[in-house]
């Protein structure tokens, strides 16, 4: 869902932009207002959730400037601009370079809050249908960051695209490497945010002597030897999104100082009494239970609550073994173009072992096995392709897949064809490749392809 809407007035009349304040007021319209061009600017990014609403004569830049400029961050923004008596040519002018409309003044409230609505209007439907578009688009991206079709990883790849482009702080967890900061960085990719920095920090790995100055930042020769002033981390994640991975190893006393960032919005630089306002957007990541760990009291309750506003959990790879193939071929493809040697084909033991691995390390553990069996050496050390915790009927589905998607590659995706070399009723192979998701081989002309 986009913000509410809001009209930006730049007038350097002050009467007159209080004026305007209270007429829209009235009608339940936000505005706010600026004395000049240059604020404006500062004010109105491409995707500006408004319209902005501008005299022409204004001290330093005039409005005609600032509607080009504008107009260069985001081509679709409505501008309404204000003209004096007799600057109807101004008026004319403007609106060839793409003005919404222009008033003359005087003007009534009335013909105001007219224009504004109507412009209003066109800038929510525009909005929407951006918004539509980013999420579409957003989908498939995310398939490709996001591999494989499980209905865990639809789920999580759904809520990111729903997420994304909110200012909601999100909680991640998950077992150690199922990928959690790669979904922060999707969190990030896929917002308005992505073009501001994502500043990630394992606070595991931060000593507490530290954190002020590395996270608040301090000012030059704070308490003599600090050297040269230093943006913290938080300030510089300014627009962007601040990473907390490991955030269940964070200090007590850190959790306090982070939690008034999180509560207010703002940072004191070391040796600075000046509060400096921050728009960030707080991913944390964990791999513990923090509800367990906030009832013990390792973890405060209030930092927990302002974190977990949305969770999102990563499901480990043993609880969507469906997607192992294809995340294998996915990262066997990455490692033979990085060590640049040709892919070698995936024979049908090590398929069998892949399924039944019980994979502790998770997708980070996969990552490896692809890059080792890329670089021609054996894919499992010794023992480790046994499988420790599945049960006698996993084992026996992980064989039934490979077996289908072996049958199924060497018939080119043909069932007739499929079903007969391994002796099965066509209708049977069609349930199980429904079942177990497997698509493969290029259809042959004539025929029924699982494609």
């Amino acid at each position: 869902m986009n913000p509410p809407l809001i009209v930006l007035i730049v007038e350097d009349d002050p009467h007159v932009l209080l004026g305007c304040q209270q007429a829209l007021g009235l009608e339940d319209i936000a505005a706010e207002g600026v004395a000049s061009a240059e604020l404006a600017l500062e004010r109105v990014n491409a995707g500006f959730p408004g319209i902005v609403v501008s005299d022409i004569r204004l001290p330093g830049m005039d409005g005609l400037q600032l509607l080009d400029q504008l107009k260069a961050r985001d081509p679709g923004l409505p501008v309404v601009l204000i003209t004096g008596h007799g600057d109807i040519a101004l008026a004319v002018s403007a609106m060839r370079k793409g003005a919404y409309d222009f008033m003359e003044k005087p003007f009534s409230p009335e013909r105001l809050v007219e224009v504004v609505r109507r412009a209003l209007e066109q800038r929510a439907l525009a909005l929407e249908v951006f918004s539509l578009r980013r999420q579409l688009a957003g989908r498939s991206a995310l398939e490709q960051r996001l591999v494989g079709g499980s209905r865990p990883m639809q789920a999580l790849r759904e809520m990111i695209a729903n997420v994304a482009d909110t200012s909601a702080n999100v909680l991640i967890t998950g077992e150690t490497g199922t990928g959690k900061e790669l979904v922060a960085r999707c969190l990030h990719d896929f917002s308005r945010r992505q073009p501001r920095p994502f500043v990630a920090l394992n606070c595991g790995a931060l000593p507490e002597p530290l954190f002020e100055s590395e996270m608040l930042g301090h000012e030059a020769n704070a308490f003599g030897g600090l050297g040269p002033r230093r943006i913290g981390k938080i300030e510089h994640a300014h627009g962007g999104t601040l990473f907390l991975d490991e955030v269940e190893s964070m200090p007590d006393s850190l959790q306090i100082k982070m939690l008034r960032v999180l509560q207010e919005r703002t940072v004191e630089r070391l040796g600075s009494n000046e509060a400096v306002d921050v728009d960030i957007r707080v991913i944390a990541a964990t791999k513990a239970n923090l509800a367990q760990a906030s009832h013990e009291q390792h973890l405060r309750s209030d930092f927990f609550y302002r974190l977990n506003v949305v969770t999102l959990e990563v499901p480990p790879l043993r609880e969507r073994r469906e997607d192992i193939p294809e995340l294998f071929e996915y990262f066997l493809r990455q490692a033979a173009l990085r060590f640049d040697r040709e892919a070698p084909g995936l024979d049908s033991a090590t398929r069998a072992r892949l399924m039944t691995h019980d994979w502790p390390g998770n997708v980070r553990e996969l990552r490896n096995v692809a890059e080792r069996f890329s670089l021609g050496l054996p894919a499992f050390k010794d023992g480790s392709s046994q499988a420790t915790n599945l049960t006698f009927a996993e084992a026996v589905e992980a064989f039934e897949r490979n077996l289908l998607q072996e049958a199924l590659e060497r018939n080119g995706g043909n069932l007739s064809q499929a079903s007969q070399a391994l002796g099965m009723a066509k209708t049977t192979l069609f349930d199980k490749v429904k079942k177990y998701r497997l698509t493969d081989g290029p259809p042959q002309a004539g025929s029924t392809s699982v494609k």
